[in-house]
């Protein structure tokens, strides 16, 4: 029972996931996961539940061992990993409380472990479509069928933390026509590409980031403001990703297992 097919990662105000699970420490090559992981069933699948920033929040962003988190992912058996986050809207037409089903990200962090490859064994991991086209499919079926508010598709950029963005980064990121932005994509995403695992996420929209240009009564994002829209729209993500592990086919069809192996070199 101390294995698993799913793996989920909570993020801010996101600490449990089923009520029936078990915890367990698990130890790995890059350090201590941010907590124990959690392990229950849903849907005939085992699925293994870790909050990345700890139960307490203990970890910001940049302080995250996303190394270890998605190696324990893996060491347990997941092939298929849920990355949900919370996001500030770089876009008009992106309203809080809406989720987004990021198929690209920009990277605008920096010092962060990011790679599991530092050799002897060169890997250069393609990573034009860094998410699983399979899972985001199913989860953006999942979120059609709930009646949930969704963009099927976005850019997200990363951003280093733990400070938001100022007015100036915040309008430029827009003027790019990138339409979130978060913490912790980056490198989850590509380490869990890295691992062969299926990777999607799904961003819920809790603020307008630094404001919007010309809406004054608009106001820069807020901690308070992200923890309380969050919880206002929780219950829906449970919900999205309950129907999305319920759904999943036992065997995978998408090429993320193959593109590590096609990646080494010598």
């Amino acid at each position: 029972m101390d294995r698993a097919e799913v793996g989920v990662f909570g993020g801010s105000g996101f600490y449990r996931f089923l009520e029936d699970m078990t915890e367990m420490k698990v130890d790995t090559p890059y350090g201590a996961p941010s907590d124990k992981i959690a392990l229950g069933t849903l849907g005939g699948k085992r699925v293994a539940f870790l909050p990345r920033h700890g139960k307490d929040h203990q970890f910001p962003a940049h302080a995250v061992n996303y190394r270890a988190n998605v190696w324990a992912m893996w060491s347990l058996g997941v092939k298929r990993v849920i990355g949900p986050c919370t996001c500030g809207s770089l876009q008009p037409s992106i309203k809080p409380g809406e989720f987004v089903f990021c198929d690209q990200f920009v990277d605008r962090t920096r010092g962060r472990k990011d790679t599991y490859y530092d050799g002897p064994i060169t890997t250069h991991m393609p990573m034009a479509e860094p998410y699983c086209p399979d899972l985001r499919a199913l989860m953006i079926s999942k979120a059609r069928e709930l009646g949930i508010p969704h963009h099927p598709d976005g850019t997200i950029v990363v951003i280093q933390g733990p400070r938001f963005s100022t007015k100036a980064e915040s309008r430029w990121f827009s003027a790019m026509g990138w339409h979130v932005v978060s913490m912790t994509q980056y490198p989850e995403a590509v380490l869990a590409k890295e691992l062969g695992l299926c990777y999607a996420t799904v961003a819920l929209v809790t603020d307008y980031d630094a404001g919007l240009e010309g809406r004054p009564e608009i106001k820069p994002v807020t901690h308070e403001q992200v923890i309380r829209v969050f919880n206002e729209n929780v219950d829906k993500l449970k919900a999205l990703i309950h129907a999305t592990i319920e759904a999943l086919p036992e065997a995978r069809t998408c090429e993320c297992e193959e593109t590590v192996v096609r990646s080494r070199m010598g």
